[in-house]
């Protein structure tokens, strides 16, 4: 037990004679890291970013003492990042799936993007936190945020690549062009957070146009850049 935890539970006890788990009642005995990320979970929202979250409010959501949060984690900088991070792997996977799917540079573009809004039609609040934290919070937020960014532009620069290969098209800067279509995405997907679920249709057709619109000119700027003089 910490001197914090001693010092809160003589003052529930100042006699000592209660066991530590009457002090607390109600509370819980073990609290584990996913409990304290589930908590953070059920009080975030399309309006409500994690830097907006208390310790306390936490805490409480979670049915643990304050000082019990420092258990798992140091502070609330490390919860937001985990929740990022566990954001980013979500979304990846799903994304991944649908442009495994894919079998020409179209159906990459029309498959990632549908993927994405279905999720954040789907009120997915780990979307929400990744189109959030990149732009509220601390610099250990939008670390996180950029962090993951990147490992969406490198497994979509993989990908472009690899259909490139298969299609025989030519590519541009298949880095500059996955982080292009990456900014894009993630920015008009902050900006659907703010618009009724009705128009989200066609805000979906204009991102697939406006990617495919990237994806055209960096083929076509490959195509001069190897152009015989």
């Amino acid at each position: 037990m910490t001197p914090v935890d001693s010092t809160l539970d003589l003052l529930n006890d100042p006699a000592g004679v209660l066991p530590s788990s009457a002090v607390h009642l109600g509370r819980k005995a073990v609290i584990s890291r996913e409990d304290i990320i589930a908590a953070a979970l059920k009080l975030i929202g399309p309006h409500r970013s994690v830097s907006t979250l208390s310790l306390r409010e936490v805490a409480r959501e979670a049915g643990i003492a304050p000082n019990s949060f420092y258990r798992q984690f140091r502070d609330m900088d490390e919860l937001a990042v985990a929740l990022i991070d566990r954001a980013g792997r979500s979304l990846r996977q799903i994304i991944g799936e649908a442009r495994h799917r894919a079998t020409s540079e179209q159906s990459v573009v029309a498959g990632s993007i549908h993927a994405f809004m279905e999720q954040l039609r789907s009120d997915d609040k780990l979307l929400h936190i990744l189109l959030c934290e990149g732009t509220v919070g601390s610099d250990a937020y939008k670390q996180a945020v950029e962090r993951e960014l990147s490992f969406f532009e490198d497994e979509l620069r993989l990908d472009l690549i690899r259909l490139s290969v298969a299609n025989k098209t030519a590519l541009f800067e298949p880095a500059l062009t996955a982080k292009a279509i990456t900014r894009l995405v993630f920015a008009m997907g902050a900006s659907a957070l703010d618009i009724p679920a009705e128009k989200h249709g066609e805000l979906t057709a204009q991102l697939v146009t406006m990617v495919r619109m990237i994806i055209v000119g960096t083929q076509t700027m490959a195509a001069a850049q190897i152009k015989p003089a």
